[in-house]
């Protein structure tokens, strides 16, 4: 069933999810913010398994069936801490009645219930996850070393399978396109996706040649040298405010900004 939620709140929004009997709800740590108290929490290591049906000793398998699931938590958790994700998913179960939990993202900016019916994945950007019904299986989709570090933050990607609602946070005002409605093909900057429909190609390419437009591109243009490419047809979403324009404009208003007129690839950015 779909999971009843509402999206709440402008420049900093949350959603509030209402649980029925027995339904359950998992989130990223730290991503919770309130609860009635005939909802249980757990936090576990393990994402929902495949049907959305619960972890835990279950029946069958014996000891080969508990080392499969040891190793495969243990991959999970191996591909989440790679990626720089949270270590751990937080469970919500409503218990005698319905149930009320709330969710935010960390950053002021919009959130988007999105609908998966089994037929199309969705890609999302690091830390865009918020929370996602049980049927809803969370994984990490790596692009391969070229892609990645050609465009610094596409790197790795959070996947969406199953049937359900997945919330989704961002940064800034949200904006949906279709590479479809315009050519088949947009380019973006890289801190400005959010997410995409399975379906969708996503590539990274420079911006410009290694000549005198390409270099006023990287050095005054403050992309750097490379786009995002997304091609094909299928719902993409973008976000209005990058991480890395957020974190400048608060430098500089702190007066740590140290860019100078250049910004982009001259940029010095403290660890």
């Amino acid at each position: 069933m779909t999971l009843q939620q509402e999206i709440v709140g402008n420049a900093m929004q949350m959603a509030v999810v209402n649980l029925n009997p027995g339904q359950t709800v998992y989130c990223e740590a730290g991503k919770f913010l309130f609860k009635t108290t005939n909802v249980t929490m757990e936090t576990r290591l393990s994402g929902p398994s495949s049907g959305g049906q619960q972890q835990g000793g279950g029946s069958g398998g014996g000891m080969g069936g508990m080392l499969r699931q040891a190793m495969g938590t243990a991959m999970q958790v191996g591909q989440r801490a790679l990626a720089g994700e949270s270590l751990a998913f937080q469970y919500f179960t409503s218990q005698g009645g319905e149930g009320t939990v709330g969710f935010a993202g960390v950053l002021p900016g919009e959130m988007r219930a999105l609908e998966l019916n089994g037929t199309r994945a969705w890609f999302a950007e690091k830390d865009a996850f918020v929370a996602a019904e049980s049927t809803v299986q969370f994984g990490i989709a790596f692009q391969g070393g070229r892609t990645g570090m050609s465009g610094g933050e596409g790197f790795v990607l959070e996947k969406f399978t199953g049937h359900g609602t997945v919330i989704i946070a961002g940064a800034g005002n949200f904006i949906d396109l279709n590479p479809a409605d315009f050519g088949g093909r947009i380019e973006v900057d890289t801190g400005c996706l959010v997410a995409f429909e399975e379906g969708v190609q996503y590539g990274v390419q420079r911006i410009g040649g290694l000549n005198r437009q390409g270099l006023m591109n990287a050095v005054f243009g403050g992309e750097g040298l490379s786009l995002a490419t997304l091609e094909g047809n299928g719902r993409v979403i973008l976000q209005s405010l990058t991480i890395e324009s957020l974190a400048n404009a608060l430098k500089k208003a702190q007066g740590g900004d140290k860019q100078g007129p250049t910004g982009g690839m001259f940029s010095t950015h403290a660890g």
